[in-house]
């Protein structure tokens, strides 16, 4: 059953049939609604929704799709974000032109997806599948963002104990990965306590951030949760951590350096509570993900990734290095941003 009214965090459908694709299509025209766009938009927002399913229906093995709201300065709009691993493709704008096709097809599905979304963006390799990122606003779109992020739940489960937030105040840009104790309803309030209290919480860096968060969430069951401060303009990312969030920064030419969490769980104990800061310059890359992630993942493998879209890259390393017997969030952030 689909639910009348979207979370924020989004919903995860696995498209595999046509009527599993009409089910997605009226839920992002209801979501559509809900969040007050225009009756164009919507119409295009069900176009928009249609191409991408029947994409997947029809060429994709795996094919998933995640809706949810997407808020901005008090604007709303929806984001897709459609993960495969089909065949893929060699040349991904080549392939968004109207009558290109790499099946024998017309060719106008991606073509009309551009068209009429606020924002497109995707990434392909042949052999490896495709992730789509898809906005639709009534309005002229804000600016792209600086970092983005994921999180999909167990197998079985339709609430994920993970989660992730992405922060500005008083000049300090910071985000948050969080992964509560266990699955299910009960992980995932903990989390949204982190998240929640993450928002809330007064200017400080990440070792002061992560002591509030400790505090906050001590009625829950308790997370492993991580705070970075990506700095580019200083040459720095401070960090604080408590369990087994992992942290890497990564560089073009240079071996990926993990990040330092120590041993605790937040809302429980007495844990040590520690910020470290690394060299982090505008051409690095912070990828943060809970241990439903698997950390063989090497940026290297997806040729032009790196410097994109944060969400692309959050999307890709989910589909390739997430396992499916947790719950399971990345989250990218770029220092070019």
């Amino acid at each position: 059953m689909i639910a009348d009214v979207v979370p924020d965090h989004g919903i995860w459908f696995r498209v595999d049939t046509g009527a599993t694709a009409g089910s997605v299509r009226r839920a992002a025209e209801r979501l559509g609604r809900q969040l007050e766009l225009s009756a164009p938009r919507v119409a295009d927002l069900a176009i928009v929704t249609a191409e991408i399913t029947s994409n997947l229906v029809k060429h994709a093995r795996e094919g998933t799709l995640l809706m949810r709201p997407a808020r901005r300065g008090g604007h709303a709009g929806v984001e897709l974000v459609a993960i495969d691993s089909g065949p893929g493709m060699a040349d991904l704008t080549l392939s968004s032109v109207d009558g290109h096709s790499t099946a024998g097809t017309l060719g106008i599905g991606l073509g009309a997806i551009v068209r009429q979304s606020s924002r497109f963006d995707g990434y392909s390799s042949p052999g490896k599948g495709t992730v789509l990122v898809v906005q639709v606003w009534d309005a002229v779109p804000p600016e792209p963002d600086w970092a983005a992020g994921l999180a999909r739940p167990i197998t079985g489960e339709q609430t994920s104990g993970d989660g992730y937030a992405v922060r500005q105040v008083d000049g300090r840009r910071q985000v948050l990965v969080s992964d509560g104790l266990g699955h299910g309803p009960l992980a995932a309030a903990a989390t949204g306590a982190a998240v929640s209290a993450f928002r809330s919480a007064p200017a400080g860096p990440p070792d002061v951030v992560v002591r509030h968060l400790h505090a906050a969430i001590s009625h829950t069951r308790g997370a492993a949760l991580a705070v970075a401060e990506p700095d580019p303009a200083a040459g720095v990312l401070r960090y604080a951590g408590l369990g087994n969030i992992a942290a890497m920064i990564v560089a073009s030419g240079e071996r990926r350096r993990g990040l330092v969490s120590l041993p605790g769980i937040a809302g429980h104990q007495r844990p040590v509570i520690r910020g470290y800061d690394y060299p982090f310059s505008r051409h690095a890359t912070l990828v943060m993900h809970s241990d439903g992630v698997v950390d063989r993942w090497d940026l290297d493998d997806y040729p032009g990734l790196a410097g994109r879209n944060p969400l692309l890259a959050a999307a890709t390393l989910l589909r390739d290095a997430g396992v499916r017997r947790d719950d399971a969030c990345v989250l990218v952030a770029q220092g070019a941003a």
